[in-house]
């Protein structure tokens, strides 16, 4: 037996094992860094969140990804470049993190980069023929292992679409192991740059787990923010939007796409939702003067409507449900307040209320799926009718 592969017969054998999740998203604000100590495996995983930071990207990391970023036409050579970059700059992240915590790289089992996304693309937003569904993770694994010495698992939506499914989202898989739970129906929402929810029915009848993305999250905001103010990246406690009114002819031609037309379930991402799809709402409304606050307060009910739009399709026919939310759209106080609304006032929890973080929660999520890949597989779970193919996940990268 090869020394690699005894090394993971190792780990997969162990009581628990220490993993660190990482998660870089669209929004470019840094990367989320969770180290856990998973034990366990299937409906039997159990996670605790022994540390959390985000190191925050600098301007030069930001300006690199803008520039290949959701672009049909790019430099490749630059694409080429910055994707053993990326992965040797997020060991050297881990690394710090490792440092700060008092930890040692020998100490760690396994590594769960997800990767910074530049590219997703669906059938159903490219409608090429002869193509199926894609997406684009760049941050080498191998360069992670090797910077860190730690074995690496990455590239994890690649195996989702080989299947058939649509690379995303992956957090439907993570959510069921560790969120299930028979006492109630649960719905996890993600307020990334782009939203998307995990229904999760008391039963534990893992047939009728649906996940699906709903819309914008956070994007098109942040994106309008990095354009007319400087050196901000999004609207901190929603301060530009709560200085504007809803725009009703805006707001409803941001609501006319086929997208929402779309069944459940569907992905979509910033190359669909970004600026140019906003321009083209103003033109198609005929809106030429209006305010930055006023197009900021439109676009966050915006985002607010299309996700309880989404919800409201997904539990039609329940009794009960608990809703908890998570990622960086919790902590824009009218988004919130906006989807509180919408739903009648229902209270929505936060995953902190589950003993995660809301901001590590995705990280955590790429943790538990290395910890299938390395010492999973036994409770396998799927329904291709949802787009959920029954698969384990990641490419494994070792450092030497």
């Amino acid at each position: 037996m090869h020394p690699h592969i005894q090394k993971l017969h190792n780990i997969a054998g162990k009581t628990d094992r220490l993993i660190i999740g990482l998660m870089s998203g669209t929004s470019l604000d840094g990367l989320d860094v969770a180290l856990c100590r998973i034990s366990g495996q299937g409906m039997e995983t159990g996670v605790e969140l022994l540390h959390f930071d985000t190191i925050a990207y600098d301007k030069t990391y930001k300006d690199k990804i803008k520039s290949v970023f959701s672009k049909r036409q790019v430099d490749l050579q630059n694409v080429c470049l910055l994707n053993p970059w990326i992965g040797e700059l997020h060991g050297e992240m881990i690394l710090t993190c490792l440092q700060k915590w008092g930890l040692d790289a020998t100490s760690i089992d396994l590594i769960a980069s997800h990767g910074q996304t530049i590219y997703h693309s669906p059938k159903s937003l490219h409608q090429l023929a002869d193509y199926s569904n894609a997406t684009l993770q760049i941050g080498d694994g191998d360069h992670i292992a090797c910077t860190t010495g730690i074995i690496t698992c990455s590239d994890f939506r690649q195996k989702h679409i080989a299947a058939g499914g649509e690379g995303a989202p992956l957090a439907v898989y993570g959510d069921y192991l560790l969120f299930s739970n028979a006492a109630e129906n649960r719905v996890m929402l993600n307020l990334g740059g782009i939203a998307n929810l995990t229904y999760l029915p008391k039963s534990l009848d893992a047939s009728h787990v649906f996940s699906s993305d709903v819309g914008p999250g956070n994007t098109m905001m942040d994106a309008f923010v990095q354009q007319h103010c400087p050196g901000q990246y999004f609207d901190e406690n929603s301060a530009l939007a709560l200085q504007g009114n809803v725009h009703p002819g805006l707001l409803t031609a941001l609501k006319f796409h086929s997208f929402f037309d779309q069944p459940l379930p569907k992905t979509t991402g910033p190359e669909l939702f970004n600026l140019a799809y906003l321009q083209d709402a103003r033109t198609r409304c005929g809106v030429r003067e209006i305010s930055p606050a006023d197009i900021m307060a439109t676009l966050n009910y915006f985002s607010a409507e299309m996700i309880v739009h989404a919800l409201n399709i997904c539990v039609d026919k329940l009794d009960s449900y608990e809703l908890y939310a998570s990622g960086g759209g919790v902590q824009n106080p009218l988004l919130m307040k906006n989807i509180r609304s919408l739903l009648g006032g229902k209270k929505i929890r936060s995953t902190a209320d589950l003993n995660i973080n809301p901001d590590a929660k995705e990280a955590v999520l790429f943790a538990i799926l290395a910890n299938e890949c390395v010492a999973g597989g036994k409770t396998r779970f799927g329904n291709m009718k949802e787009g959920i193919p029954s698969i384990t996940m990641g490419k494994i990268s070792f450092y030497d």
